[in-house]
């Protein structure tokens, strides 16, 4: 018991015999004190005296109170002896000045006490006592009493037990500071209990036990069970997606106690990790999607979830395909695909319109124009792969070379197929007429389903020769047209190639485009001909003629010759048919000894020879008549001159020439020139012409 009480428990008993002394002078009172401490500590097993004195009146009657109940009651100085409880009677005694003595007091008589005195006359007299028995503290131990601690429970308790003693004080610690009731904290009369425990209460907790005999301190480390807390995601190496071939990890990661395990799921398919790390080699575009990390605690139990959405994307396959088609042949319509990839590029015509895009397929359609004829207009593909584009012109149909081709049916017809196609963008669609027959579809014609091919048949070529065929190529930008006159077995161009040898030779050959061809003869001339008997077997002999030696089809542009004699002269032509109708044959090729002359070559050296000598004549006359008209200029001339001359000449002594004779030109030597041949044979005499004259002359 504290100072305090012991004070407030003497004043109840000395107030009320001073005030009765004060306001009753000094008359005489029956009065009971303690003669000690009203409060009293003993240990177990010891002995102990409540002792109180007393006065105002001789042996009066004694009684002490346990709580309120009588336990001793007896007259001080009586012969009798004092009437004590039964069952205490081992251990209480009554002394003979009323004090009450405990013997081996037990711990079970810790108790309020209160003496009694009455005498007769003279009214009671009371006084009270504190008893308080104690055992040392011995065998203390601090545990939990639920368990362990858990971060988001309410509560958690900590207590404490002993093997013996009694505790009058406890005192609890935490990481050695005080611990005191406060709204986290409340100490009971045991225990301690931590109000939302959290992770911070981690630590040693120690409580302190005394009582006036004994001191013990005993601690205990406590950890606080939390987490996980949220699972913390990370790929490595990091990206915003991951290409179909790449390899990669994923850790799960979160804060708690005891560590959290990982389990890892895709869909419902649980995946194998090595301490929450999730390995992923050669992914494919199959494995993107939300993988789930599970985080568990493995003492509470308690779990939590994160999601990781992995992208794994793949390039579209080969390039983007642009394309353009006519709608009903009024409007274009362009097209962009790029399909396959995850996820599937956006598509897009940004010259023609900034609105509209499209996942991997994209068309636009609008009315042709001039505008749009020869417009090249790109398509952007945009995929997180990689960014790529094609481009597309739309154009008119352009000026085209029909085609023909012959063949001959299972029935013997001759089969003609002109094929019209022409140059553009979108594809141009082609219309048929026979004359004035426009589009003809009945037999003997047939358009092609794509009707870029018109196809004829008959038995005779020359049906074929009677018609003009028209194609018109039309697409929404324009249209094109051409006419076709068929005309019979021809060939345009042969030539003939010989192996170094001259042991096999090649025949080439050219067919004009709208000429009918069914076949091919090829014929030679000379020495052991080959030749086809009607079974169809090859036999050798020799013909003035040309005879047919190997057959080819009307596809055919080349035919080669084996085993040839170069020391022979041989001579090949081609001649084209179509059916049983024979074109006209090539020029005849030659080879052998000699093959450079042909016949036209010899025929022009023969005629050529003449004249060769004729020119020669010629050329040594008109030499022998130069030489000739050359000496005659160079004669002198003879002299004296006539008179006539001499009249008719005046001769100056200085006269200035003649503007054709400068630069250094001599006027010509007539006098040379009028020499005979002997003459100018032999040296001239040196002459000196006479000095000038003046004459006169009167006609």
């Amino acid at each position: 018991m504290s100072w305090p009480d012991e004070f407030g428990r003497l004043s109840a008993v000395f107030l009320p015999i001073l005030l009765n002394f004060t306001f009753q002078g000094a008359h005489c009172e029956l009065v009971v004190s303690p003669a000690g401490p009203t409060l009293v500590n003993a240990l177990a097993g010891s002995n102990v005296t409540l002792a109180v004195t007393f006065g105002g009146a001789t042996d009066p009657a004694v009684t002490w109170f346990m709580a309120g109940l009588p336990v001793v009651t007896w007259t001080i100085n009586s012969g009798a002896p004092p009437d004590i409880d039964e069952d205490r009677r081992q251990v209480l005694r009554i002394e003979t000045n009323g004090s009450l003595s405990f013997v081996n007091v037990p711990l079970g008589y810790t108790s309020n006490y209160t003496i009694e005195i009455i005498k007769s006359g003279l009214g009671k007299a009371v006084t009270a006592f504190t008893l308080k028995v104690f055992d040392v503290i011995q065998n203390v131990i601090l545990g939990t009493q639920s368990g362990s601690a858990q971060e988001g429970t309410d509560q958690f308790t900590l207590q404490h037990s002993m093997l013996q003693g009694v505790v009058e004080q406890q005192t609890w610690f935490f990481n050695g500071m005080e611990i005191k009731s406060n709204s986290r904290h409340f100490v009971g009369e045991k225990s301690l209990v931590i109000l939302n425990p959290n992770r911070s209460d981690t630590g040693r907790y120690t409580v302190l036990l005394t009582n006036p005999f004994s001191s013990v301190t005993t601690d205990i480390n406590i950890t606080v069970l939390y987490g996980p807390d949220t699972p913390i995601l990370e790929a490595r190496p990091a990206r915003p997606f991951y290409v179909t071939g790449d390899s990669l990890s994923i850790s799960c990661q979160a804060d708690g106690f005891p560590p959290p395990t990982a389990d890892w799921a895709f869909g419902s398919q649980t995946l194998f990790s090595l301490q929450g790390v999730l390995n992923l080699t050669h992914v494919q575009t199959s494995q993107g999607g939300n993988y789930t990390c599970t985080l568990i605690n493995g003492e509470t139990r308690k779990k939590r979830q994160q999601i990781s959405i992995l992208n794994i994307y793949e390039r579209p396959a080969g390039d983007p395909v642009c394309s353009l088609q006519s709608v009903n042949n009024v409007d274009l319509r362009y097209y962009c695909q790029w399909s396959g990839g995850t996820p599937q590029a956006q598509l897009s015509f940004p010259a023609l319109s900034n609105t509209s895009s499209g996942a991997g397929n994209l068309s636009l359609t609008f009315t042709a124009s001039h505008d749009l004829d020869g417009k090249t207009v790109t398509c952007m593909a945009d995929h997180p792969v990689e960014q790529n584009n094609c481009s597309i012109t739309a154009g008119s149909p352009r000026m085209f070379l029909p085609a023909v081709g012959t063949t001959v049916d299972s029935t013997g017809q001759i089969v003609v197929t002109i094929h019209c196609v022409s140059e553009a963008s979108p594809q141009a669609v082609v219309s048929w007429s026979n004359g004035s027959e426009a589009g003809p579809s009945m037999p003997p014609y047939q358009i092609s389903r794509d009707t870029t091919q018109l196809e004829i048949r008959d038995y005779n070529v020359s049906n074929f020769l009677l018609h003009i065929y028209s194609c018109t190529c039309r697409n929404p930008l324009g249209s094109q047209r051409r006419e076709i006159q068929l005309r019979g077995p021809s060939i345009s161009d042969s030539s003939l190639f010989t192996n170094h040898n001259g042991t096999i030779v090649t025949l080439t050959w050219e067919v004009p485009p709208t000429s009918i061809v069914t076949g091919f003869d090829i014929q030679m001339k000379g020495p052991d001909s080959l030749s086809r008997n009607r079974n169809g077997t090859q036999t050798r002999g020799s013909s003035n003629g040309f005879q047919t030696i190997l057959p080819k089809p009307g596809s055919a542009r080349s035919a080669d010759i084996f085993n040839l004699d170069p020391k022979l002269i041989y001579m090949f032509r081609v001649i084209p048919k179509a059916r049983m109708t024979e074109g006209l044959p090539t020029e005849v090729h030659r080879i052998g000894p000699g093959e450079g002359l042909s016949g036209s070559a010899i025929a022009g050296i023969a005629a050529g020879i003449p004249c060769a000598l004729l020119l020669l004549i010629l050329l040594g006359g008109l030499i022998y008549f130069c030489v000739y008209w050359n000496k005659n200029k160079s004669r002198p001339t003879r002299y004296p001159v006539s008179r006539a001359v001499e009249k008719a000449v005046t001769t100056p002594t200085e006269t200035t020439p003649h503007n054709l004779l400068t630069g250094g030109m001599r006027p010509p030597d007539y006098n040379r020139i009028q020499q005979t041949p002997s003459e100018r044979s032999v040296a001239l005499p040196a002459f000196r012409p006479p000095l000038p004259v003046r004459v006169a002359t009167t006609v």
